[in-house]
């Protein structure tokens, strides 16, 4: 069956079984101009639905708390007009039914953006981490091995509690708390900051990372 000609119901519902188990037209890994082809046979047949269809897919991640509407009833004069689809008696203007989509696309736009607007910006994505700071030996200064990783400023960055932990020959490693916003700092770059305390600091580690 061509599945380039929709003008009967027949072939979208073959075209809807036969992609029930592929993700393409050509059931490869990736779109190809077979997809596209089929895409805008439909399109062209039904211009706006396909519109209204893309419309709404855009609405996703809102739809549990998206107001309650009227769904559409269908009238036998609706099935009517399906029917004479080919043959219109009146003829139809184009430009107005385009001009009254878009205006109606803007509205629900603006009611989107109003509504994104009345909830507020999303919370910064944070995490806690867990520094281990690893000094020479027993005999570096642990008091300005602490000062100096404290002195540390990055927008995003909220230093926490410490501890220092034995491990062995008289060595204490320093574990400290610190509180990150993602986007604003790369703990790459927070510990080379740290580690160019090169009197007092051996290495670094990530002991822990959880997001907030």
């Amino acid at each position: 069956m061509s599945y380039t000609d929709f003008k009967t119901l027949e072939t979208i519902k073959s075209l809807n079984d036969f992609l029930k188990d592929k993700s393409y037209f050509d059931d490869g890994a990736e779109a190809t101009q077979a997809d596209v082809s089929v895409y805008k046979a439909f399109q062209q047949e039904y211009p706006h639905f396909t519109r209204w269809f893309n419309h709404i897919a855009s609405f996703t991640e809102e739809f549990d708390s998206l107001p309650a509407g009227k769904a559409p009833a269908a009238s036998s004069s609706a099935a009517a007009a399906e029917d004479d689809d080919d043959v219109d008696l009146f003829g139809s203007d184009d430009d107005e039914v385009d001009e009254e989509a878009e205006k109606l696309k803007q509205q629900r736009l603006a009611e989107y953006a109003a509504k994104k607007a009345a909830k507020g910006p999303k919370p910064a994505a944070k995490s806690i981490v867990t520094l281990d700071v690893k000094p020479w030996d027993d005999e570096t200064n642990l008091d300005e091995l602490l000062e100096n990783v404290k002195k540390i400023e990055i927008e995003g960055l909220t230093w926490g509690a410490h501890q220092w932990i034995p491990v062995g020959f008289g060595i204490k490693k320093l574990q400290i708390n610190l509180v990150v916003e993602d986007a604003l700092v790369s703990l790459d770059d927070l510990q080379a900051a740290v580690e160019e305390d090169e009197d007092h600091v051996q290495s670094t580690d990530i002991a822990a990372m959880q997001k907030l």
